[in-house]
Formats: C-alpha cells, structure tokens, sequence
C-alpha cells in the first residue's frame, strides 16, 4: 500500500481538530516551524498543506499576524 503523502498527514491532522473543535474559528495556527516540529516534516511541507486548507476556506494567513481558523468552515 502506497504512503500517505506528508502534506496529505498535515491537511488531514489540521482538518480533524478543526471538525472536532479542538480548533475553532479565530484560533491562531502553530508556527510553519512548529507544525514541522509536531508532522515531523519541512517546513515546505507545512507551507503546502496550508495551501491546500486555505484553498478549502478552512484557513486564513494574516501577513504578520499568523494563519487563523475561518469562522466559516467549509470543508
């Protein structure tokens, strides 16, 4: 069976706690850093994976403020 991509593990393990409630709308992400720390990938890798939720409308990056979970979630 073919691995799951580690974007794939960062978008999925960020949906989750948004769909459970550990993550509401407002709440700041972790850094791109901590993230990395917590999947245990790049950086880069986090950078995609963010993408992909913002995409979604489940994230929103403020420049110098941080990525915060939309109030609207629709994925």
């Amino acid at each position: 069976m073919p691995r799951t991509p580690d974007y794939v593990r960062v978008v999925d393990g960020v949906t989750g706690l948004i769909k459970a409630g550990e993550l509401k709308g407002g709440d700041r992400l972790p850094t791109y850093a901590e993230l990395a720390k917590q999947y245990e990938v790049s950086v880069t890798t986090v950078q995609t994976a963010l993408r992909i939720l913002s995409e979604r409308g489940l994230i929103e990056g403020q420049q110098g403020k941080g990525v915060f979970v939309c109030d609207d979630k629709r994925g």
